[in-house]
């Protein structure tokens, strides 16, 4: 038999919060860093055309015309545009051309194209000088003639500014605000840590309260819990008590079966006119009926919920067979999980177990394997024996509806219909294959709910 596919588990809350709270450090801190840094260098740049406004205002009030020509000073006021190559720079140009430029433009060679701002307009801007970036900022203007039959003097004010003490500026902002953000995204991880912790503590209670319930070392969950858990809670531990009281409402109704069942059969029994051949059927009917309630008496008095160390019962059921089959010197080979457990009735495990190993047992020649371990769905057992096996075609009929398992010969068919009856109400899966030690290996899995 196939096993089932595997169900897509979503991912838990503990971990949605945890990346939540990480999605939101690593974007919306990025994202703030990102804007104040830009913020920043607009309100940068708005101060520098600030600055080359106000220089610039400075060189057209020192401008004058003599002669219908356009004269400015050889020095200006600010002392960096009168030093060499000083990264501030003031140019005039008149109908496309340079006429002036400030002693710390000498020696540099000419931009190839000056801004042309509409008359009594200014232009902020950036160009390239001498392969650099340099803000730019230019305003046109004219002076009129002082004749009637003179023209006008048009003219642009060019003040050019380096943009390395700019960029010198920004980097530094910039390093000094990643530097607080990193902090701050450290100390909001903290933060978020505590508080996951701090709202997620009910949460790992109940888990721990649910597995202590599972295993039996506690009867109900705890009440102290939140108000969207305690719902949660009530509503678990009403399902458990109304099972406890299910249960021996069971295991009355089976008391008084056997009372009820026994008594007939023990009179039947003792009539002188029954028949010989009667007694044999009515001995096994009684022998059957006190097997069958003693199993469901045994089976009641267990919780569901409770989980049984497959580990022990099978320990306990190898030394048995040692000790019932010693006459065929078996070897019984063991690989038991310790963590394996058994959501069930203990006597169901052992009835499953039993009548698999004793099958392997009487089938087997020396040697007998027992194999259980955990998977992440539930139980896997395995048993095998060195005997003869299994034939394709028994291991065909063995799955097939309505066909008694317990008419195979070599001791295999011995208690199948029960193995296959319990598999069966616990939705469990068995496959039945050759063995590497030659006879038949039974593998059966057990799903945990």
């Amino acid at each position: 038999m196939k096993p089932l596919p595997a169900r897509l588990l979503p991912g838990s809350l503990k971990g949605r919060l945890v990346i939540s709270a990480l999605l939101l450090n690593l974007v919306l801190l990025p994202l703030i860093g990102v804007t104040l840094s830009d913020a920043f260098r607009a309100q940068l740049a708005h101060a520098v055309k600030d600055e080359l406004s106000a220089a610039l205002y400075g060189v057209l009030a020192l401008a004058e015309v003599e002669q219908g020509e356009l004269v400015l000073p050889d020095q200006l006021q600010d002392k960096q545009f009168n030093i060499d190559q000083s990264g501030l720079y003031a140019l005039v140009s008149s109908q496309g051309k340079l006429v002036w430029h400030s002693p710390s433009f000498i020696g540099m060679p000419p931009p190839g194209k000056l801004p042309s701002p509409p008359l009594g307009e200014g232009r902020f801007g950036e160009m390239l000088l001498l392969g650099k970036p340099h803000f730019n900022y230019s305003f046109s203007a004219s002076f009129a003639s002082a004749s009637d039959n003179g023209r006008d003097i048009p003219f642009t004010v060019h003040i050019i500014k380096d943009q390395t003490g700019f960029e010198q500026t920004q980097g530094a902002f910039s390093r000094q605000l990643w530097q607080y953000l990193g902090l701050l995204m450290l100390f909001l991880l903290l933060v978020q840590g505590g508080w996951l912790w701090w709202t997620l503590k009910p949460l790992a209670r109940f888990r721990a309260e649910l597995e202590a319930v599972e295993q039996g070392k506690r009867q109900h969950l705890g009440s102290d819990y939140p108000k969207e858990l305690q719902q949660v809670a009530t509503q678990l531990n009403a399902l458990i008590s109304n099972e406890q009281r299910q249960r021996q409402r069971y295991r009355n109704a089976l008391s008084d079966l056997a009372h009820s069942l026994k008594t007939p059969l023990a009179v039947l029994q003792s009539l002188k006119s029954l028949p010989s051949d009667a007694q044999e059927p009515i001995s096994q009917i009684n022998a059957s009926i006190g097997h069958q309630l003693k199993r469901a008496q045994s089976a009641g008095s267990g919780p569901w919920h409770q989980g049984v160390n497959s580990k022990t019962v099978a320990d306990k059921l190898l030394r048995t067979l040692g000790k019932i089959y010693a006459d065929k010197v078996l070897e019984f080979e063991a690989d038991l999980a310790t963590n394996a457990l058994f959501y069930g009735d203990e006597a169901d495990l052992a009835e499953l177990l039993g009548n698999l190993l004793d099958n392997a047992c009487k089938a087997a020649n020396s040697k007998v394997a027992l194999k259980t371990w955990v998977s992440e769905k539930g139980l896997n057992i395995c048993i095998e024996d060195d005997g003869p096996g299994i034939t394709e075609q028994q291991k065909t009929q063995l799955f097939e509806r309505g066909v008694r398992a317990d008419n195979y010969q070599q001791g295999h068919g011995i208690g199948l219909a029960i193995v296959k009856d319990l598999l069966q109400s616990y939705q469990g899966q068995w496959q039945i294959d050759q063995s590497p030690l030659g006879g038949a290996r039974f593998t059966l899995f057990l799903p945990r709910s």
